[in-house]
């Protein structure tokens, strides 16, 4: 086990720029470099030179700049973790620029080890009840009313999983955005004698905010372009601290 801070530059300084900061020094993680709306203006701030002291970039901006972003950490060769979601129409270019450059990419709508937990087990029991179609299904989530995107990645990601299990009936789809919320996702199956109700309630932002730094940690140990989840449950108990 590695003893060597891993050294992460953010690309984004809002709440969860903050919350992985406050984090870092009790994950063997080091700062190196934040870039803001004061130093990063147009990306201008994302350099190879900047970048010289970095092992892994995290971006959590927003989606009208997270494009801009990419492309430039792609072009600076830059291994860069994710988080900003309302993107992922443009996923396939995205990964066209980072192979091009031979630079490593680490994706998720959502960093939560619970929610990528909370997947599989949607993912399980929309494949049990395809097979039932008195239930009706719904999908739902709140956030607090600054989140921009509705409904959240996190939400189409759940109703994909569900999807790509096999569940082909409707899935009513709605959100809420009030208060300060961190974040809620409900996956609801709803017959005449009974309801199942699977929910992820998050507490803070610091179990995002964990689980990107520990996504830095599996891109730097896996180089390549990969989803969260998939290198999570390919060795869920690998620390690569």
């Amino acid at each position: 086990m590695s003893t060597t801070p891993i050294r992460i530059a953010l690309v984004g300084y809002g709440k969860m720029g903050k919350a992985i900061e406050a984090l870092a020094p009790g994950a063997n993680a080091e700062i190196t470099l934040v870039l803001d709306e004061h130093n990063n203006l147009d990306g201008v701030g994302i350099t190879s030179e900047a970048f010289a002291n970095v092992d892994v970039a995290i971006e959590f901006t927003a989606p009208h700049i997270v494009l801009p972003n990419l492309r430039k950490l792609a072009a600076a060769g830059v291994p860069t973790v994710v988080g900003t979601t309302g993107w992922y129409d443009s996923l396939p270019e995205v990964q066209k620029w980072f192979r091009a450059s031979g630079a490593s990419l680490l994706y998720s709508s959502n960093f939560s080890i619970g929610v990528n937990l909370f997947e599989r087990l949607v993912a399980d029991a929309a494949k049990l009840f395809s097979a039932y179609p008195d239930y009706g299904c719904w999908a739902w989530e709140m956030h607090h009313d600054q989140k921009k995107d509705a409904p959240s990645g996190t939400l189409k990601t759940l109703v994909e999983a569900m999807r790509t299990a096999g569940y082909t009936h409707n899935v009513d789809i709605s959100s809420t955005r009030a208060g300060r919320a961190p974040g809620t996702h409900e996956i609801g199956f709803d017959s005449l004698v009974d309801t199942i109700e699977l929910r992820h309630t998050a507490r803070s932002r610091d179990g995002f905010a964990g689980g990107a730094i520990h996504a830095a940690k599996l891109l730097q140990a896996n180089p390549g372009i990969h989803r969260f989840t998939d290198l999570l449950f390919l060795n869920p108990n690998k620390e690569n601290a």
